[in-house]
């Protein structure tokens, strides 16, 4: 949980911090912006790639090794010369730590009995929910008091505490089942799965419009200062802890299907009341606050829904999974950039609500099928 806390911290760092490196680096926001969509491409591209190249390594090897890199980039990105240099660190290091989310939770599975595996891995995803609730308003916080790389600074130690403790104390010997060309045609021949990713992709995709710009959408249509925008993070992540919490806990009664269909729900209205209430800092903030509920136990109930869709090939769903999920990143930070650009802030929160309404049409439909 705390490598997957370490590692979407700084997957999503630059969101913290875009006016910082825009006016340090010289460059737009929307350039600045770039940082998480070209991230998010080698993110996409790395993920079922190093899954294939790594599937025969012990894990605690593996994702030890993967937040090492992790770490040491960001301490080279404290110290990178300009943005170009920043770029090319970050887009090094994600290309490594693609691995490891997908590779925690397939360690889990490995770990954990068949009737407690829904909950364990809801509950190592709160790592991505503890990210966006503390890691990012604090990279927001170190960033606009003692400037952007003294926030890469602090992600590099945090970076070193999980190493050790992963070392420490993660069973060896974890080896899962190799993935091969096999693995992928039977990926690809499952319609559940492809459906499954599919849903992935859409509500990734208009979470994406609005988050990557929170902060600069904030300061244009209310202009809410620097704590404002640390507490709208705050509230994205806290609703996200508790969405998965709650999930952990209702999930293997009510079945992850049904809580999908509930956390999306949570994620549209949330999303809604952004997009309406445009210009007015408190339902705005509202609005991240409820989103937040449903964005983190959706991620985390995909994933159990894919393993149960085939367990045999989890490894490489879940990977693919991962992959999907920064394809969704990639397009909607780019749709949202777009529309920043061209000066249509209040437009991103419809576009991210036609994206997540679709997510919502596909896991009722999924649903139904599976039902019937």
């Amino acid at each position: 949980m705390l490598g997957n806390f370490v590692t979407g911290t700084s997957v999503l760092a630059p969101a913290g911090m875009l006016g910082e490196l825009s006016a340090d680096l010289g460059v737009t926001i929307a350039e600045a912006g770039l940082l998480i969509t070209f991230g998010a491409v080698v993110l996409c591209i790395g993920s079922p790639l190093t899954a294939w190249l790594t599937s025969r390594i012990e894990r605690r090897l593996l994702l030890t090794a993967t937040l090492l890199v992790m770490t040491l980039a960001n301490f080279a990105s404290a110290l990178a010369p300009g943005y170009a240099a920043l770029l090319i660190i970050r887009l090094i290091s994600l290309s490594v730590g693609s691995l490891y989310t997908p590779q925690s939770a397939g360690a889990v599975a490995l770990i954990t009995p068949p009737e407690r595996r829904g909950g364990a891995m809801t509950y190592v995803f709160l790592g991505w929910s503890l990210a966006v609730a503390f890691g990012v308003p604090l990279v927001t916080y170190v960033a606009s008091h003692y400037g952007w790389r003294a926030a890469f600074v602090v992600l590099g130690a945090l970076g070193c505490l999980s190493v050790v403790l992963l070392a420490l104390r993660l069973p060896g010997g974890l080896k899962a089942a190799p993935v091969d060309l096999r693995t992928w045609v039977a990926v690809g021949r499952s319609r559940p799965i492809l459906t499954l990713l599919g849903i992935t992709a859409l509500h990734t995709s208009g979470q994406f419009v609005v988050f990557t710009y929170i902060g600069p959408l904030l300061l244009g249509l209310t202009g809410a200062g620097a704590a404002q925008i640390g507490l709208a993070f705050a509230l994205y992540g806290v609703g996200g802890f508790v969405g998965n919490m709650i999930a952990s806990r209702i999930v293997d009664g009510w079945g992850a299907f049904n809580t999908s269909v509930l956390f999306v729900s949570l994620m549209l209205t949330g999303i809604t009341l952004w997009s309406v209430g445009a210009g007015i800092y408190a339902v705005m903030a509202l609005g991240v606050a409820i989103w937040g509920l449903g964005f983190a136990a959706t991620n985390s109930m995909q994933q159990v829904r894919l393993v149960a869709a085939d367990p045999s090939l989890a490894g490489a769903t879940m990977s693919l999974n991962t992959s999907v999920l920064y394809v969704g990143q990639a397009i909607g930070s780019a749709i949202g950039g777009a529309l920043f650009a061209a000066g249509l802030p209040r437009v991103a929160g419809f576009a991210a609500m036609a994206l997540i309404a679709l997510a919502l049409a596909a896991v009722l439909l999924a649903t139904r099928e599976r039902k019937g």
